[in-house]
């Protein structure tokens, strides 16, 4: 028995507004609708974040996101008019946090070793 997989799950107020968002963030839109007030997105090398409407959690959620390009995707961000909140690097890793618009943490990190 092995996990092979995970999800990271998001809460929002407002479904619609959040998809509008996260495909802003991610430059496309979500991979599958599976049910009534989910969204979902794939990443390449495996994982999945699920964007889902539960009031009562959202802006309490946090995701990071492993990019392969930092500097590019802050500058991408940048251009779209996305607030990063900090910014920082270590020997390990660079990484920049954001916020989502309920208040959702949410980080990107680029592996440096």
């Amino acid at each position: 028995m092995a996990v092979t997989n995970a999800l990271a799950g998001v809460a929002v107020t407002e479904l619609v507004a959040a998809i509008a968002w996260y495909s802003r963030l991610l430059d496309r839109p979500p991979d599958t609708r599976p049910m009534e007030g989910l969204a979902e997105w794939s990443f390449q090398n495996g994982g999945w974040m699920q964007v889902f409407e539960d009031a009562g959690r959202a802006g309490r959620s946090s995701i990071t996101l492993v990019e392969d390009d930092l500097d590019r995707r802050l500058a991408d961000l940048e251009a779209k008019g996305i607030a990063i909140e900090s910014t920082s690097i270590s020997e390990m890793a660079k990484v920049a946090i954001l916020r989502d618009p309920d208040g959702n943490l949410v980080v990107f990190a680029e592996a440096l070793a």
